[in-house]
């Protein structure tokens, strides 16, 4: 058994430009056939998630509203990494916007592709450990968080639940948990 081959891109073409993605259109010719196909792919900036963790034991989550289910998510602080910017410092700047809160480390834990299917990007994962508040809430745009502080003790319970529910904040946990985090 062999490994699959990449497909040949023939041409591609950015249709639709939505601010935070960009929506291309790409004919691509299959290896095994030869015959040539449309695909959708979606171009996005990087994201980042941060687990942050105060001295207590607690992870800073934020609510907020989220126009895709039409509901409000219990997750972590994260967002997209501007142009130029490194993935520690989009982090460090998403935590303290969203949540007020900062200091302490800045650990990476992970990296993954949100859906290779369709996105082009990667969510890289970190860990701060230590963060306490130092700032005021900083929300930019149309954008609504508030800080709820999760015992570290509750987060597989949450995610169970179904408190917590967005896949990308569950794998950030994920790795939280396999850099050896516990309660």
């Amino acid at each position: 058994m062999g490994i699959p081959r990449p497909w040949t891109v023939l041409d591609t073409e950015q249709v639709q430009d939505c601010t935070v993605f960009r929506v291309h259109r790409d004919l691509v010719r299959a290896p095994r056939s030869g015959d040539a196909h449309s695909y959708w792919r979606l171009e996005a900036a990087e994201w980042v998630n941060v687990v942050p963790v105060t001295a207590d034991g607690h992870v800073v989550m934020v609510r907020q509203w989220r126009h895709g289910t039409r509901e409000i998510t219990l997750e972590i602080p994260g967002g997209i990494v501007d142009p130029g910017e490194a993935p520690a410092t989009a982090a460090a700047r998403e935590m303290l916007e969203e949540s007020g809160y900062g200091g302490g480390e800045l650990v990476p834990i992970g990296s993954v592709s949100p859906n290779p299917a369709l996105f082009t990007n990667r969510v890289h994962s970190f860990w701060a450990r230590g963060v306490a508040p130092i700032a005021e809430i900083q929300n930019h745009g149309e954008e609504e968080t508030v800080v709820e502080l999760v015992p570290l003790a509750d987060l597989d319970r949450r995610v169970r639940e179904g408190d917590i529910q967005h896949a990308l904040v569950i794998a950030a946990l994920h790795f939280f948990r396999l850099a050896g985090i516990r309660s």
